[in-house]
């Protein structure tokens, strides 16, 4: 049931992290200093944050939704895969987001 809210919430999430996107891509059409504010703002430690926790909804609303499919195909409905496939979610989605910065970092 917590796993349901959480990509339930994860869903509404990414709605506010694709704004964040579009600001960011009308800042780049709109002039230079829009743009460097832009950055600056998604640069911050604030920003980062909220970069890294929408990367995060993002990753854990695909993985949800894979644990979904799988389900539609009436595989793991069983109580104990269930469970198993939920932390196996949230797991794989810390992992992801962990992986996913770590090579940010690395490449840069």
């Amino acid at each position: 049931m917590a796993m349901s809210i959480v990509h339930r919430a994860t869903g509404i999430a990414l709605y506010g992290g694709m704004l964040l996107v579009a600001w960011w891509l009308v800042a780049a059409a709109t002039s230079p200093s829009w743009f460097d504010f832009a950055n600056w703002l998604l640069g911050s430690w604030f920003g980062l944050l909220v970069l890294i926790g929408f990367s995060w909804a993002l990753i854990h609303h695909a993985l949800g939704g894979v644990r979904h499919y799988v389900w539609d195909t009436g595989v793991g409905l069983d109580k104990k895969t269930a469970t198993t496939l939920s932390s196996l979610t949230l797991v794989g989605s810390l992992l992801l987001t962990a992986a996913l910065w770590a090579a940010y970092y690395f490449l840069l």
